[in-house]
């Protein structure tokens, strides 16, 4: 009766997994996916899941595992990986870092999740892999979009995790985005998996931590007790909004580049010309990381008030000069 108990549940689960993957088309069949695994309960229902429906769509995995080496039992995790990776037929490549690698200046958080990222680029690479499946859930979601609530955030940082995203040529996909993080703990008690569990999500000394221990239960005992899909549903809907406007704004930079006429920005409607901003900022650095509203309001003011030579310089060496066109470009570092 146990048995048949967690087939049944597991078969619910990969149902609601397979329609997030039809609903936004993450996965198609023959497609060749490394699946990044910390060995953690999602990452671990992740590779079940991808595991499961590999058959069927003739899909071609490889499991990547990066040891941060910030914990003593940190190689647990990677040997945890390579057997669970083994036992399911699959490749497994992991990388252990120096932890100086992760001594540079800014929040640790973020310096861990680029080096993260960075190892995953490099292996799909390696093995040709159109994807990247990463292991994040509804609860990820909506701890997401309250930390960028908190920080201040448009309508594209307000969308949050995309459940597909294209970076440097690979496609980022997360096929438990609408899983709840109850479910997959329900699943793998009831399948008797024991995944690996990092201490310090319990400790409140990153931002994340604090929004997922303290304020996320604080509403939703004493507000809302869907909060999680409240927000998670929000970040949908703004998704799709940005996905308009920036249509729209990129109508607006076809064959225009980095050069912009003054007159026809200040007729735009700020909506879509604070897009065309972030996006021709993005095309010089590759993304909008640190560029903040300041900065946009910045440029406007530049366009609006200042007289033309007048300059606004940018994170990353990005400058803006105003002369007929507002032109957009890099400075030689």
């Amino acid at each position: 009766m146990g048995r048949l108990c967690t087939s049944l549940f597991f078969k619910m689960l990969l149902e609601k997994i397979n329609q997030t993957i039809k609903k936004y088309a993450l996965i198609k069949r023959n497609d060749r996916i490394l699946v990044g695994v910390s060995g953690g309960p999602d990452s671990v229902t992740l590779l079940y899941a991808l595991s499961r429906i590999r058959k069927e769509l003739n899909l071609i995995l490889h499991v990547a595992h990066l040891d941060h080496a910030l914990r003593k039992d940190s190689e647990k995790d990677a040997d945890f990986v390579r057997n669970l990776a083994q036992s399911l037929n699959i490749p497994f490549t992991s990388v252990r870092l120096n932890p100086r690698a992760l001594s540079k200046r800014g929040s640790l958080e973020e310096i861990a999740r680029n080096a993260r990222l960075e190892f995953f680029f490099k292996v799909a690479k390696r093995i040709r892999a159109d994807k990247i499946a990463l292991g994040h859930t509804l609860d990820d979601q909506a701890e997401t979009v309250l930390m960028r609530i908190l920080r201040g955030a448009g309508l594209y940082g307000l969308s949050a995790m995309l459940p597909k995203r294209k970076i440097c040529g690979v496609q980022i996909i997360r096929p438990l985005i609408g899983v709840r993080r109850s479910e997959i703990e329900e699943f793998l008690k009831k399948k008797g998996i024991r995944a690996r569990f990092d201490p310090s999500n319990r400790q409140d000394i990153y931002f994340r931590n604090k929004i997922r221990n303290k304020l996320l239960p604080y509403l939703e005992k004493g507000y809302n007790r869907n909060i999680r899909e409240v927000l998670a549903n929000m970040a949908e809907v703004l998704a799709a909004d940005y996905d308009y406007l920036s249509s729209v704004a990129n109508r607006a930079l076809l064959k225009q580049s980095n050069r912009f006429s003054v007159e026809k920005l200040k007729r735009l409607h700020p909506s879509i010309r604070r897009l065309v901003f972030r996006q021709a900022i993005a095309k010089l650095k590759g993304d909008t990381r640190r560029i903040t509203f300041q900065h946009i309001k910045e440029i406007e003011d530049l366009l609006f008030n200042r007289p033309r030579n007048s300059i606004v310089d940018l994170p990353k060496g990005i400058s803006v000069i105003k002369k007929k066109r507002l032109i957009f470009y890099q400075n030689q570092l």
